[in-house]
C-alpha cells in the first residue's frame, strides 16, 4: 500500500508587531533611565526598611567612605559653582571662568580649598586617580578646626563652610549623608555633630533596602 505524502505548509509568522514593542520598549528606558553618578570610592551602603525617595534636585550628598574621608556632590551645577565662590572668598581665593567651568562639570569632589585650582589643571583621568588614592593627605574635604593667627582654636572647618555656603545660597537644598556601612560610629557622629551645630537638623541617610536574605 502506497503511502500518503501530506503536503507540509511553510510557517510565517509575522515579527513586525514583536518589533514594533521591542523599539517602544528600549525607547522607553533610554528615556527613564537614569546614569548612576560616578564616585571617587564604592560605598556600601547600610540596610534598612525606609523607602523614601531621594529627591532628585535641590540636593547635597556628603559622601563618608570607610577611612572617614569626606566628598560631595550636587544635583544643581549652580549650587555647586555658587558654594565654591562663596568658599573660595573665604580664604581669598579666586578662580577663573575655566576653572569654574570645570569645576561645575565635576560630578562627585573632595579636596581642601587651596588645592581646588590645581585638582581642576589636571586632565579627568588624572583627577580620578587622584581621588581614589585614599592614602593621599589632600583627598577629602577637611573636617579638622581651624585656627586664627593667635593660634586660638574655632569650631569651624573647611566642611562647615561648604555646606553653610551652599544652604545659604539654596535654601531649599536639603542634605543627604551616603556612608559606607563599615564606617565607624565616631566619624559618622563627628559630621551629624558639624550639621548640628549649625542647625542643620533635618537630613536624609542614603541606605540600601532591606529584604528577607538580610534583614
Amino acid at each position: 500500500m502506497a503511502k500518503v505524502k501530506v503536503k507540509k505548509n511553510d510557517t510565517f509568522i509575522d515579527m513586525t508587531a514583536m518589533s514594533d514593542v521591542t523599539v517602544l520598549l528600549l525607547t522607553f528606558f533610554m528615556l527613564t533611565s537614569t546614569f548612576v553618578k560616578d564616585e571617587p570610592v564604592k560605598v556600601q551602603t547600610p540596610a534598612s526598611v525606609s523607602e523614601i525617595t531621594i529627591p532628585e534636585s535641590n540636593l547635597m550628598t556628603i559622601l563618608v567612605d570607610s577611612e572617614g574621608k569626606i566628598f560631595l556632590s550636587f544635583t544643581n551645577q549652580q549650587d555647586k559653582v555658587d558654594a565654591l565662590t562663596a568658599v573660595g572668598e573665604d580664604y581669598g581665593l579666586t578662580f577663573t571662568p575655566k576653572e569654574m567651568d570645570a569645576f561645575k562639570k565635576l560630578e562627585t569632589f573632595g579636596v581642601p580649598i587651596r588645592s581646588v585650582a590645581s585638582f581642576l589643571d589636571l586632565p579627568s583621568d588624572q583627577q580620578e586617580k587622584y581621588l581614589k588614592d585614599l592614602e593621599n593627605q589632600r583627598v577629602g574635604i577637611p573636617t579638622d578646626q581651624l585656627s586664627d593667627a593667635r593660634g586660638l582654636i574655632s569650631g569651624d572647618n573647611e566642611f562647615k563652610r561648604w555646606v553653610s555656603h551652599a544652604t545659604e545660597k539654596n535654601p531649599q537644598l536639603k542634605i543627604a549623608i551616603k556612608a559606607d556601612k563599615s564606617t565607624t560610629y565616631p566619624v559618622i557622629k563627628k559630621v551629624i555633630d558639624d550639621l548640628r551645630e549649625m542647625r542643620k537638623n533635618r537630613y536624609i541617610l542614603i541606605t540600601s533596602l532591606k529584604t528577607a536574605s538580610n534583614a
